[in-house]
């Protein structure tokens, strides 16, 4: 199946002379355009209305799809269809092969439970249990034949197995214990022999356990263009490390083992900002550009910890308050935050709910220059919002739910130039919308759940040329979705 879906887009490239994104693959079988898949051209929805794909748990209870990621040409999910237990599923959307199961991995209804879906080199690498090696690594290219155990790194059967899974240069790095060198940062190609160590960060015993290996404990990673970064123990020390993937990874942080490191984001090709919670429920916000000397404090912020961390026109966006009291002795309420990466350019960027009150922005997120979030005015209640990265060009997008209420929008999702997210409107229930970014383009899809109960949408994710989401119409249960979504020449076509 993999093999048919490379190519396709070869042979496209062939016949006009152009290259074609696998990104831009369609579903095996369409007929094709070839000036749908010329670089730079539109995409849009080519319908009003999700479709179910399949009631793979028939009944109420629904499958629960989960995990939702874009493979090569296909989607992969785990779900429970109530005969195999939570397994690996894949769908092409309404075309092509369809919607199936890739493997039992965990033969009968136990479900080998898989997690950490990441694809790499186009292939999906993911931990689950086989019922004979424990928790451990497995890779697949959507086929049976071709979803296989890596390598079983810890014959013991009662090792959590591998995780924090994430994809640098076409591998996998996580973290995993052997059994003799303790939870460490490891590396995969998706072979045996491509499956090893990169380091042993905490060699030694255990300080606190004498006869048990030392552990770093890798976790929380994540990645820039060109490195990792990740937290990890040394004897009473947490760190925050940096790593290109080979042995040698340095400290770019150190505190004391009671410290929380947190919220690793990247900002640019440099930058990446972190919190540190000192053991006291509230978090320090702090910048590194990859080495200690780089790394520097830039605020304290009392009270809830800042969230919704997100890279902006070379900035980092997030919604913060300073308590009840605030830092500088006024009341101030949660609002949205900028940083630089300076003492000085670390700011409140907007009052958007006036005075003491929260606007509680959330759900930042990026699409074609401009920020979008969730937040509350005061006035309208809990809408959708948008910014240009000024003051003056940062206001409401659409009062979708006239009123102090408000649609509280969740799940902002931007793919390739049209705003999926999920609104809950009086008479609709909480249902999909979707928007080009202006009020006028903004709009609801065709309610799922007739009615005012709603559907519940979540987990917008592109894959071929349908966008996919699990959503529970009150039928079949909570179920995965399609919503035809393609580059506009051939959507004007049709299939």
């Amino acid at each position: 199946m993999m093999k048919h879906w490379r190519s396709l887009p070869a042979l496209l490239a062939l016949a006009t002379g152009c290259t074609v994104s696998l990104d831009e693959a369609p579903t095996p079988g369409e007929h094709v355009s070839p000036l749908a898949v010329r670089e730079g051209r539109s995409w849009e929805p080519c319908a009003t209305t999700a479709r179910l794909l399949a009631d793979l748990a028939p009944g109420m209870t629904g499958s629960e799809p989960g995990e939702l990621v874009h493979g090569d040409g296909v989607l992969f999910f785990t779900a429970d269809d109530g005969v195999h237990g939570r397994e690996l599923w894949s769908s092409s959307g309404p075309g092509g092969t369809g919607t199936f199961l890739v493997k039992d991995v965990f033969p009968g209804a136990g479900g080998a439970e898989p997690t950490d879906l990441t694809v790499a080199g186009g292939r999906v690498f993911f931990v689950a249990e086989d019922g004979v090696h424990g928790r451990e690594l497995w890779v697949s290219d959507g086929t049976a034949v071709g979803t296989r155990l890596v390598k079983d790194i810890h014959p013991a059967t009662t090792d959590l197995g591998p995780s924090e899974l994430v994809e640098l240069n076409g591998v996998v790095y996580f973290a995993a214990n052997d059994g003799v060198n303790g939870r460490e940062l490891w590396r995969s190609d998706g072979t045996s022999a491509g499956t090893f160590l990169v380091e042993d960060l905490y060699p030694g015993a255990d300080i606190f356990s004498p006869d048990s290996p030392g552990s770093s404990s890798p976790r929380r990673l994540v990645r820039t263009p060109s490195a990792l970064y990740f937290v990890a123990n040394v004897g009473e020390d947490v760190k925050l490390w940096r790593s290109v993937g080979l042995p040698g990874a340095t400290p770019v942080f150190e505190a004391f083992e009671d410290n929380v490191i947190f919220r690793m984001t990247p900002v640019g090709a440099n930058q990446v900002f972190f919190l540190v919670d000192p053991d006291e429920g509230e978090a320090d916000l702090w910048v590194t550009e990859g080495t200690l000397a780089s790394t520097r404090f830039l605020r304290f912020f009392p009270g809830r910890y800042p969230h919704d961390l997100t890279a902006f026109n070379g900035k980092l966006y997030f919604s913060a308050g300073k308590g009840t009291s605030g830092v500088d002795g006024d009341p101030e309420g949660e609002e949205l935050w900028v940083s630089d990466g300076t003492v000085a350019g670390t700011k409140r960027f907007m009052d958007i709910y006036p005075g003491p009150g929260d606007s509680s922005p959330a759900g930042l997120s990026v699409m074609n220059g401009r920020l979008f979030f969730a937040a509350d005015d005061g006035v309208s209640g809990r809408e959708p919002w948008v910014s240009n990265g000024t003051a003056s060009g940062t206001h409401l997008l659409k009062d979708l739910e006239p009123g102090a209420a408000g649609s509280a929008p969740t799940e902002l999702t931007p793919i390739k130039g049209t705003l999926f997210f999920s609104a809950e409107t009086v008479g609709r229930g909480r249902e999909p919308w979707l928007g080009d970014g202006t009020a006028a383009g903004t709009r609801p899809l065709t309610e799922l759940a007739p009615g005012a109960s709603g559907s519940g949408p979540s987990g917008f994710i592109r894959s071929g040329w349908d966008v996919f989401f699990t959503a529970d119409e009150g039928v079949h249960g909570r179920e995965l979705w399609s919503l035809p979504f393609r580059p506009e020449e051939h959507c004007a076509r049709g299939r």
